[in-house]
């Protein structure tokens, strides 16, 4: 199982030698402010999303529609958080052979680029059509239906931060994408279930 968990980075404390927008794969992980139980519930090993899980599930999918480099291969809506492993692939711009470009399963994926470091490294700011543009893009958009819909215009949905993780090899993408696909049924046994009740 991944050990990814409670590993929250500040955007200026990820990799200095990675370009978050260059061709990759990541798995990253989104929590709710106060890991609280937003999105709904988990019954009889499913995930039950309640009317703002509705819509953070409209806003995810809608968010690829606008980003023709960004690809979802996998991932799950829980209670109080999302996973994901979320692809940058600018060959394929223009090219998308399968559907949309949205979410394709690891049939549907190109081979895994492999991770090297750019040519230029500094300080880290948010990239134009890189994860952290998309992850600001997707969180702005979701909070401001949801806190309509609560009447709640000044309330946070999420935590300010988000973990992500470079995939660096097919082994270890295949490990993520089993602890994502399996994560509702073991979801008693995860460490955010133990931080809020419904």
């Amino acid at each position: 199982m991944a050990k990814f968990q409670n590993k929250y980075r500040n955007e200026s404390a990820r990799a200095s030698w990675w370009n978050y927008a260059n061709d990759g794969a990541y798995f990253v992980t989104i929590c709710t402010a106060g890991r609280e139980w937003l999105f709904g519930e988990i019954s009889n090993n499913e995930m039950n999303l309640s009317p703002i899980g509705e819509m953070v599930y409209q806003e995810w999918n809608i968010s690829f529609d606008m980003r023709a480099e960004l690809f979802c291969d996998t991932f799950v809506i829980m209670p109080n958080h999302i996973h994901a492993i979320l692809r940058i692939d600018n060959g394929m711009v223009g090219t998308h052979g399968v559907g949309t470009h949205g979410i394709v399963g690891t049939h549907g994926r190109a081979s895994l680029p492999s991770p090297t470091p750019p040519t230029n490294t500094g300080v880290a700011y948010r990239t134009p059509k890189s994860i952290s543009s998309f992850m600001a893009g997707f969180k702005s958009a979701a909070t401001k239906r949801i806190n309509e819909y609560r009447i709640s215009p000044k309330m946070p949905v999420w935590q300010t931060r988000f973990h992500d993780h470079i995939i660096r090899n097919d082994a270890e993408y295949q490990r993520i994408y089993n602890y994502i696909e399996t994560n509702i049924q073991n979801w008693e046994k995860d460490t955010f279930f133990k931080n809020e009740t419904p």
